[in-house]
């Protein structure tokens, strides 16, 4: 980061929200717009080229969207800090954007002194999160972690997850058809999902099947 200015690059889909943010810190001393990126591929060719010292990311962009841009960014090594500037405060986009190297994530109803503050403190390399979204990650902290599957019901995922009934689990495993409802009961409450096929692509997230299962 220069001494004295700190290089913007702002990354956003919107140009009416690139203007805005451009020339507001435009006119915040100690900063200077570099370049404007319409998505996330630009946004990594023009982090390349031009050596910002804070990208301004949005997350949902056409094409390349922000998070692929913020894990390109980090693959290839650019040392450029990046703050989301995003609507959406969901653990759905915080938490895979922080995991892929965003130094920081705010939402774009935060007033102007948090967003000059946020670029600043990003700039020297510290976490930056709206209030909102540090919350949500105290919550999912504090949250107690699933508990793991036991063995059995691993065994009636998998045969749910290659396409057998109840009844079809239930005869492969040597087991009444209501012992296999019941494990799928334990199975949900698990796993946080309320039916089979949710069951089954969380048990793919999470890695407890494989597509071989």
């Amino acid at each position: 980061m220069s001494e004295t200015t700190i290089r913007l690059l702002i990354a956003d889909d919107h140009p009416v929200v690139r203007d805005g943010l451009s020339s507001m810190f435009a006119s915040v001393p100690g900063f200077t717009v570099v370049g404007e990126a319409a998505d996330g591929a630009e946004a990594v060719r023009m982090a390349q080229a031009l050596n910002p010292d804070v990208v301004l990311m949005d997350l949902r962009m056409p094409g390349t969207d922000g998070l692929a841009a913020i894990t390109e960014l980090a693959r290839l090594g650019n040392p450029a800090r990046v703050l989301v500037l995003t609507t959406y405060d969901n653990d759905a986009n915080v938490v895979p954007a922080l995991e892929a190297g965003a130094t920081g994530y705010l939402l774009k109803d935060a007033p102007r002194d948090e967003l000059i503050r946020g670029a600043r403190a990003a700039a020297r390399g510290e976490t930056v999160l709206s209030p909102a979204v540090a919350m949500r990650l105290v919550t999912r902290v504090r949250t107690p972690a699933p508990q793991v599957l036991s063995q059995r019901e691993l065994e009636v995922l998998q045969l749910v997850a290659g396409g057998n009934t109840n009844r079809e689990a239930a005869k492969r495993l040597f087991i009444t058809e209501a012992t296999v409802k019941s494990h799928l009961l334990s199975i949900y409450a698990k796993l946080g999902v309320s039916d089979r096929a949710a069951a089954v692509a969380e048990g793919f997230h999470r890695r407890l099947l494989v597509p071989d299962s």
